[in-house]
């Protein structure tokens, strides 16, 4: 069982920037892909960006290369989102998932555990 706690989202000016973080229990942490996941108001969950155990594969969504950058710290089980450059359509409640096949795919079914979401706003 792994648990997983968001933290860092909130209010943010286009342009700005916010990191999310995310911490997991568990002693398998950094054998699990890790990704990202945002949810917008009448809208459906989309993928964001995704790591691999090892941190050495990342993979992120096209709308938000460039600007967004995932990556893990495995001695703190925690992963993290640093999301720059942000605009208006980015705010949604981004959720945390762990794979613990380590795929870190895309599609949100791969996903086995989910955390309980953090709103990002962003103000135009």
């Amino acid at each position: 069982q792994v648990q997983l706690v968001e933290s860092g989202g909130g209010l943010a000016q286009a342009g700005g920037s916010l990191r999310l973080s995310c911490a997991a229990s568990g002693r398998t942490f950094s054998s699990y892909a890790m990704g990202w996941f945002r949810q917008a108001p009448g809208k459906e969950r989309e993928f964001v960006a995704a790591i691999r155990g090892s941190g050495g594969s990342t993979f992120s969504d096209d709308s938000v290369k460039g600007r967004f950058t995932i990556s893990r710290d495995n001695a703190k089980n925690t992963v993290y989102l640093q999301m720059n450059s942000l605009k208006p359509e980015d705010s949604a409640v981004y959720y945390c998932a762990a794979d613990s096949k380590g795929w870190g795919l895309p599609q949100a079914y791969h996903y086995n555990y989910w955390g309980q979401g953090t709103q990002v706003t962003v103000s135009s």
